[in-house]
């Protein structure tokens, strides 16, 4: 991925393993990644919803990005999560993502104060705040929209002075909001704005809408099939296909979609450490994963072996 390029395609915000002190398993975080991409993703987003990134500690974060860098995961396939609710935090965050070459950075608004405190003008003034101390021509911001966990979120207008202020670093968006009339406002108005669907329900309408593709939370067991539709969007079979990565996507979130993703993973590759979660999740009961992952196999003929 070159300097100027943006990310595009099917982008999996990685789960975190965890062994069984707790701790961030590193190992098998880097072995994810790779099957990850073998399977097909275009890019990697550590440390989003998906990963529990806001049960891990920055140190943790840190060290777990060196992690993958040094097993020779690319850098600029990497777009990890690095907004928190304090502007050093996400500073140091994304200052270590920009130092590590990180082709981005995918940036929750700061989630713990709501309207009418969380106003456009002091959202606005906190990514300015981050990206005047990060002081790097480098960095390139995806903004994450999740109202659905956050409650804070991006209006067009927000978005849109942003981009006018910072058009060289505000680049990007997930939009999460599970609302495709708002994934689409936001594509039909900010041209050259890198739109990404926060699942993959959306993702053939957001490439017939002129968007890039997916970050999602199934990629982390889906991503081959999730990868065709992107490939296809354009032949005879898009719609066929589309339906399909929608109904596995509608099969996993019937349950805890973290726990049951990790417990898939943790049957199908035989290794019981996968199961771990931080509280406040909680394990997922094993014959529930069994069950789904038999109805994934028969119905949709998934296959979660590690490569």
């Amino acid at each position: 991925m070159s300097a100027e390029a943006r990310f595009k395609g099917v982008i999996a915000p990685m789960l975190t393993p965890f062994d069984s002190d707790g701790n961030p398993d590193l190992k098998r975080f880097c072995e994810h990644a790779a099957w990850l991409i073998s399977e097909g993703c275009t890019g990697l987003a550590p440390f989003g919803t998906t990963g529990e990134a806001n049960s891990l500690g920055l140190d943790e974060r840190m060290s777990l990005l060196d992690g993958l860098v040094n097993a020779g995961i690319d850098a600029e396939r990497l777009l990890p999560g690095t907004g928190c609710c304090s502007i050093p935090d996400s500073v140091r965050l994304t200052q270590h993502a920009v130092q590590s070459g990180c082709g981005g950075v995918l940036m929750l608004p700061p989630f713990y104060y709501k309207a009418p405190i969380a106003s456009d003008e002091g959202l606005y003034r906190y990514f300015a705040d981050v990206i005047e101390r990060v002081g790097d021509a480098r960095l390139k911001i995806y903004l994450y929209h999740i109202p659905p966990m956050a409650q804070v979120g991006f209006s067009l207008d927000l978005i849109g002075r942003l981009i006018d202020a910072y058009p060289e670093t505000v680049v990007g968006l997930k939009d999460s909001s599970g609302d495709w009339q708002n994934t689409k406002a936001i594509i039909d108005r900010f041209s050259g704005f890198t739109v990404f669907a926060g699942s993959e329900v959306f993702l053939l309408d957001t490439l017939r809408a002129g968007g890039a593709g997916c970050i999602t939370a199934t990629g982390n067991v889906n991503a081959r099939e999730i990868r065709r539709v992107y490939d296809n969007w354009q032949s005879s079979e898009a719609d066929e296909l589309q339906t399909a990565i929608t109904a596995t996507r509608m099969a996993i979130q019937a349950f805890p979609v973290i726990p049951m993703m990790k417990a898939l993973l943790a049957l199908t590759r035989s290794d019981s450490a996968w199961r771990n979660v931080r509280p406040p999740f909680l394990t997922m009961d094993d014959s529930a994963a069994r069950t789904l992952r038999d109805e994934l196999a028969e119905a949709h003929g998934m296959n979660l072996e590690l490569a």
